[in-house]
Order: structure tokens, then sequence, then C-alpha cells
């Protein structure tokens, strides 16, 4: 999966985001039976990974606030992941992970839990709201037939933080075949998801305070929303084809649909056609973001790796990606990892996005209270996006050096930077490390 750091307005689907990001491409091999009275395991012992990662952001339209203030974020992930052989043929996997954050622009949602003397969209509160935790799981199991031209897994995912519940589960099926140069993968996956809705604390019952500024009375026409649940299904296929000594490709499309809650409940927007009412500087909300309750995705694209010589490998990818909410999108990278030692592998990167806005996104105050759907989270905007990223491995083949029982095979480290037209920049740090069992 490619990395692409997203912007933050809500930490829930920044999370989803974020765990589906990988750095560090684990990956095994599957060899041929060569003997009619033995059988290479698939995993020959356990394996053991341990990453973290840092990721900050900046911006000034945040959708917390209504296309407008502070974005500012900072997230750090702890992962473990545990591959164990359970026989010759068999793969049990479990990855469990934290992911801590504070966030400048979720602690608006309630801007008056804190004690800034004047309330603003460009500061944060200093309430409990601005920081959360989320927690998950996430086992699978692999099983390969005799011959390793077959393969299928299973997968369950489980998580939970303050306002979000999420649970999944998927599979899939690969076949091998032209002697292990052609593959093609089928898979399936379903998220059953459950907001604990959090409103900005103007919109909620009983909200009052005597310091709003405005023309008339502040009684926004607002209304909670009736269903909480949100669910996703995606189907994707793959084939990859190895083309000669050098040369492999890689092609994928994917299927997916999404309905219920859709929109952010906590995510503000202003009218156009409304009175404006103030506490401070801080802009009371209108309503928040309403989209369409169904969302239908297809995205397609493909890879193509060029191995050049020993010491240089280019890996170039491309994405085309369509919704039914009007975003169309691109995304082209490209890696060239460099062998600078049988043990250190150096891995510029480089990745270009551009997308089209969503026909519900509107800016501050562009959009009318008559509309039926509407939102200002810049994520669903016009914009472009670079990012730059260099990464250094060490690969010990032999494992030598040792903690406990384990040997340490492979450290990465990789730092990326993202930069988007609309003025939102962040960063992320990665440190991953592997340890093999005896």
């Amino acid at each position: 999966m490619q990395s692409n750091l997203p912007k933050i307005q809500n930490p829930s689907k920044f999370r989803a985001t974020l765990l589906m990001i990988s750095f560090f491409m684990i990956s095994w091999g599957w060899s041929q039976q060569t003997n009619t009275s033995y059988t290479k395991r698939v995993l020959e012992t356990s394996e053991l990974d341990f990453l973290f990662s840092y990721y900050s952001q900046d911006g000034q339209n945040a959708a917390v606030t209504g296309g407008e203030g502070t974005e500012e974020l900072t997230d750090a992930t702890s992962t473990i992941v545990l591959r164990m052989p359970m026989n010759e043929n068999d793969i049990l996997t479990v990855d469990v992970g934290l992911s801590a954050y504070t966030s400048a622009s979720s602690s608006n949602v309630n801007p008056l839990d804190g004690s800034n003397l004047n309330t603003t969209p460009f500061d944060a509160s200093s309430g409990e709201s601005r920081k959360d935790l989320l927690a998950y799981i996430n086992p699978s199991y692999q099983h390969s037939s005799d011959d390793r031209n077959s393969i299928w897994s299973a997968n369950a995912y489980f998580s939970t933080e303050y306002d979000y519940f999420s649970i999944g589960f998927g599979g899939s099926y690969t076949r091998l075949f032209n002697e292990k140069n052609t593959e093609i993968t089928l898979s399936g996956g379903v998220f059953l998801d459950k907001w604990n809705a959090i409103y900005p604390i103007e919109l909620r019952d009983g909200f009052f305070d005597s310091r709003i500024t405005g023309n008339g009375t502040y009684n926004p026409n607002f209304t909670v929303f009736d269903n909480e649940n949100r669910n996703s299904y995606s189907l994707s296929l793959s084939f990859s084809q190895i083309l000669s000594k050098k040369l492999q490709g890689a092609l994928f499309a994917d299927v997916v649909s999404q309905n219920g809650l859709l929109s952010t409940p906590f995510q503000r927007v202003y009218f156009g056609d409304a009175e404006d009412f103030f506490i401070d500087d801080f802009q009371l909300a209108d309503d928040v973001e309403r989209l369409p309750d169904s969302r239908f995705k297809i995205p397609v694209g493909g890879r193509l790796n060029y191995y050049v010589n020993d010491l240089l490998v280019l890996r170039s990818y491309y994405r085309f990606y369509w919704d039914d909410w009007g975003v169309v999108s691109h995304t082209a990278s490209l890696e060239t990892p460099f062998k600078l030692t049988d043990k250190f592998t150096l891995y510029p990167t480089y990745r270009y996005y551009t997308q089209t806005a969503a026909d519900y996104f509107y800016p501050k105050e562009g959009a009318l209270s008559t509309f039926d759907f509407y939102t200002s989270d810049y994520d669903l905007s016009d914009y472009d996006a670079h990012q730059y990223g260099l990464g250094v491995q060490y690969r010990d083949i032999f494992a030598n050096a040792r903690i406990l029982t384990f040997g340490l095979k492979t450290i990465d480290l990789r730092f990326n930077q993202y930069d988007r037209s609309d003025g939102l920049n962040a960063y992320i740090i990665t440190l991953g490390t592997t340890f093999v069992g005896n």
C-alpha cells in the first residue's frame, strides 16, 4: 500500500487511513516442492515486528471549524506484528496497535472547555477534547497449498476510540501459475462501523452562553443524525506478471461501496444566507456537514518495477480514482532503492497527487441553507499534493545481532514530507524492526 500523508480534519478518519499506510512491506517467498517426501515451510520461523511512527501536520482550513482554523495535530502510533508458522503450510499473524493523538482542530469541537481568554478557531482549546487514543487488533490466517500455487487468507479487525467503533472481516485467494511467473489475487472486505456522534458544543441541547454576539437570536435549524452506522464493502482484483528477468508488472482494480452515516458529526458548516454569531472570535455553527448516505468508489492502477542492476531498482506506481460524489484523482509515484552495501539500502521516493472537488464541497459561507448536502472539509476540495521521502534499511540475513532468542533481521527508518496546495503541510517519521526466532 502506498504512503499518502492525509489531511486530518477528523481523527477517526485519519486513523483509519493511517493504519492502512505501510512504510515497511513485509513479504515472504514460496518455494516449489523439490522432494516428494519433504515440503519446505512457507515461513521457517516466527517473525516479530516493532513499528513506530510519529506524524505532525499544520494548516489553516480545519473542517471542525467550517474550513477556517488551525489544523495542527500530532499522532504517535506503536504497532507489534507477530507472524507464527502453525505448520508447513499455515501462518497466523497478529497485528496489535495503539495510536495517540493531540489535535488543535478536534479540540475546537468544544472551544469553550479550556482556559483561553479569547476563543478563536486558530488556537486550540486546552480542554480534554484535544486528545484521544485508538486501540486495534488485526488477526489473520494464511494457508498455502502443498505445491505453493494456491494461497488463501482470512482476517478480522477490531478498533475502538472515544467516538468510533469498528469491526471488520475479509479474505483473499491467490493463484500462481505459469511456473509462478503469473499471479492473480481476488480479495474482499467488510467494515461495520458505529459512531458515538459528538456534535459541536453550540448545537447540543441546552447550550447557552451570555457572550454570544450577532444580529437577532442564535437559533440554528439543526437536527441530529438518525443513523449512526457506517458500513463499507470492498472487492479487489490484482494481476501480477514477471515480464522478463528485469521487469515485473501488476494491475489492480477495486470496487468500494459505503452506506450509512458518511458525514462527520462534529465538522461545522457556515451558510452564506444566515446571520453570523460569535463568542469572542469564534463563529458558531449554522449546521454540521451533510453528505449523501451512500458512496461508490472505483480505483484502478498498476505498478511497474525494473531491476537496473545489483545496485538500483526502479519502482513506479499509478492509480486513477473515481467516485459518485464527483471526486476524480490521479496518483503517481516513483521509488528508487539504491544498495549502498550488502547491508544498507537507501530509499528515495516521490509521489504526486491531484484531485477534483466533490460536488458537495463549499468553502466557508459558500453553501446555502436550502442545499441538501454540503461540507467545508478541504479533503474533498480541489488540490494538488507532493510527497518527498527518504529511507534507509539495514538488513542482516544471518541475524547475528540478537535480543533474547530473537535475531535482528532488518531495521527501517523513513521520513516523508507532504505539501498540499491548500496550505496543509505534514511530515511522518517511521521506524520499524524485524526479529526472527530460532
